[in-house]
């Protein structure tokens, strides 16, 4: 995301260090669990050897480049990031591999990329904005997916925070901002189904804070 705060308490939004050193602070801040996480996030989403795949808030292109290891020649992805930080080290991941692009765009807009996808996906953005922006979010991905297409999410799952164990619960508060302590209250598998994105699975990690949520498109 931006270099610049849009929204002031989001902490989706990066610094450019942050943005410039993303992946490695990732790992160093997890003791190296991230990388194993999310490749086997990943690996649960269920991809398509053709599938069309639209990334929002892509970033270094890290998830896209573990995405492409289930496509065939005939898939393809759709990087979308507004930071030109995370741009520079996404087409630096992808020179010279067609089947991956990349297109700066805010997400948190309505925009329109006259392209349907199989699937968009999201990862750990949605819940860094404020909740009438997410809104927005949701409907730019139902715009660009095709009939019977999948919005995935890997994010928060739903939980209360004052029944975390102490330590988690203040890692939890230091590392994240109010927009993510309101994200967590929510049931967003009713809330899908009011936008006819139903839920097709999901599943759980790091003591079921975390969630891959399959939604599909009727």
């Amino acid at each position: 995301m931006a270099t610049n705060k849009i929204y002031a308490d989001s902490g989706v939004e990066l610094t450019k260090f942050t943005a410039r050193n993303y992946d490695r602070m990732m790992n160093t801040f997890s003791f190296g669990r991230y990388s194993k996480f999310i490749y086997k996030a990943i690996r649960d989403i269920g991809i398509g050897p053709a599938d069309s795949i639209l990334d929002l808030g892509c970033g270094t292109g890290r998830n896209a480049s573990l995405m492409l290891q289930y496509l065939g020649k005939n898939g393809k992805i759709t990087g979308v990031d507004l930071s030109p930080i995370m741009q520079k080290q996404f087409e630096k991941r992808f020179a010279g591999n067609n089947r991956v692009i990349f297109k700066q765009q805010r997400i948190d807009i309505p925009f329109d990329l006259k392209e349907s996808f199989d699937m968009v996906f999201i990862s750990f953005v949605i819940h860094g904005f404020p909740p009438e922006v997410r809104e927005t979010v949701i409907e730019n991905a139902k715009r660009h997916l095709k009939a019977g297409g999948y919005f995935v999410i890997l994010d928060f799952a739903e939980f209360d925070m004052q029944k975390m164990p102490a330590l988690h619960r203040f890692i939890f508060k230091k590392i994240e901002c109010p927009y993510a302590f309101d994200f967590i209250k929510k049931d967003w598998k009713k809330i899908f189904e009011t936008k006819h994105l139903y839920t097709v699975s999901e599943n759980f990690y790091f003591f079921k804070y975390l969630r891959l949520l399959r939604t599909q498109l009727k």
